[in-house]
């Protein structure tokens, strides 16, 4: 153990901490949050749109109409079929921040950027034909949603790059001091602007007269189906938690690293589900951003709510009583850095056994608990990560029970995996504090 230690101390935290640090990764992950708020808002009308009341659907029928439902989904579609225009301006916006240039402008060229790749050519199928046909000049829907994540980060990127280089170039028009600030900057920008454009308008031509067609087949082809194949399996899902904590084991924030990473794969899954449940069919993925959140994850990363319930029933040392009575209001909301920092379990060669097993173990059962159709899939609705078991669980499947229950079961089982190891360590502080107490009576 003492070895593994040495190597997350000298090996391990050097290379994380300059994944850490990496502007393109942080700027990705800033931009995927951007567009979370409106995410849940969405998900606010789609649970209502589908609460499992006897009688329901056809009280509101009668209130509001036979179209009720369509008509109460509108923002559910306002928000997650444009999901792929605010990450694009969301990302350029962050990562222009890091560089210290003008953000807004960097988000608005990243967003025309975007906009030029996509075709606006869209299939319709007349009333009557047997064959869909193209319809020119309509911005397709599809692609603004989580189909055009991919494209919109790696262009919100390109552009921003360009435009910080340019900037800092100085190759920039500049007007007189006593022209206005803000139509200043927008001088500035014009040239950036310009090679942006340009650089992706060339981009377009080429690939339009390769059999791809346009940017958004090569990614989905070369990048997108095979990372969401991946992404969506049980051995990615299992590497991927690995790395998440043992980057916690060495004091960094790994659900952020690596879902900076695989957060738009998940994001994209996600909303593959809120598809289909919305249509009323079954669920396609078991991984996305709420398996985690809200199945593996109980009480924050390395699903430390057992061990939070622990300390407040059967510890003995007065430390972990402490620190039980301080995390077990956060614990609840899944938050733990009390936890993870207060016993603590980064770079404590006791904790980090059960902390990286427990979760391993819950991705494990989840997944062929969900996969096997004993337990309901998330169903797409973006429950905030925040949200307390049991009620997270109800709210994610759509208002299915079982996936309370599950994550009852999961509780459970990370509590017996924790239990010899915070037993030892427990006893190990009692004892501690023994002997301090009776060095102090002598």
């Amino acid at each position: 153990m003492n070895a593994f230690i040495s190597f997350l101390e000298n090996r391990f935290m050097p290379v994380a901490g300059r994944i850490a640090e990496q502007k393109h990764l942080q700027a990705v992950r800033d931009g995927i949050i951007l567009a979370l708020p409106l995410l849940i808002i969405g998900s606010l009308f789609l649970i209502l749109g589908f609460l499992p009341i006897p009688g329901y659907n056809e009280f509101m029928a009668g209130v509001f109409g036979e179209k009720w439902l369509s008509k109460l989904l509108y923002p559910v579609n306002a928000t997650f079929d444009i999901m792929a225009i605010i990450v694009s301006f969301g990302v350029a916006y962050r990562l222009a921040e890091k560089y210290k240039v003008d953000p807004l402008a960097s988000g608005a060229i990243s967003l025309a950027a975007f906009l030029l790749a996509t075709p606006y050519v869209v299939k319709f199928t007349p009333e009557g034909a047997t064959e869909a046909v193209d319809v020119g000049g309509a911005i397709p829907v599809a692609l603004m949603g989580s189909q055009g994540l991919f494209v919109a980060m790696i262009l919100a990127l390109l552009s921003t790059e360009i435009y910080r280089k340019i900037i800092q170039k100085n190759i920039v028009i500049k007007l007189p001091d006593g022209v206005p600030p803000s139509v200043a900057r927008s001088f500035v920008a014009l040239i950036p602007a310009f090679f942006v454009i340009l650089t992706v308008w060339l981009i377009r031509m080429i690939i339009e007269v390769t059999p791809f067609e346009s940017v958004h087949n090569i990614v989905s082809k070369i990048l997108a189906s095979p990372l969401n194949a991946l992404g969506g399996t049980l051995i990615g899902a299992i590497v991927a938690v690995i790395l998440v904590h043992l980057l916690w084991s060495a004091g960094i924030h790994g659900a952020a690293i690596v879902g900076g990473v695989m957060g738009p794969i998940w994001l994209s899954l996600m909303d593959q589900n809120r598809i289909a449940f919305q249509a009323g069919q079954e669920p396609p993925n078991v991984i996305t951003q709420q398996f985690f959140d809200l199945w593996i994850y109980a009480g924050g990363s390395g699903a430390t709510l057992a061990m939070v319930i622990l300390m407040l029933t059967i510890a003995k040392s007065e430390q972990m009583k402490s620190i039980g009575r301080v995390s077990i209001a956060p614990g609840l909301f899944n938050i733990n850095e009390p936890v993870t920092f207060g016993m603590p379990v980064v770079m404590n060669p006791i904790l980090i056994i059960p902390f990286i097993l427990a979760p391993v173990v819950l991705v494990i059962v989840t997944y062929l608990a969900m996969a096997s159709g004993l337990v309901a899939k998330p169903s797409g609705i973006a429950v905030p990560w925040t949200t307390p078991p049991i009620i997270s669980g109800y709210l994610a499947t759509g208002g299915k029970i079982s996936g309370s229950i599950l994550q009852l079961i999961n509780f459970f089982i990370s509590m017996a995996i924790y239990y010899p190891f915070f037993r030892m360590w427990d006893q190990q502080k009692f004892a501690e504090e023994k002997g301090d107490s009776a060095s102090l009576s002598a």
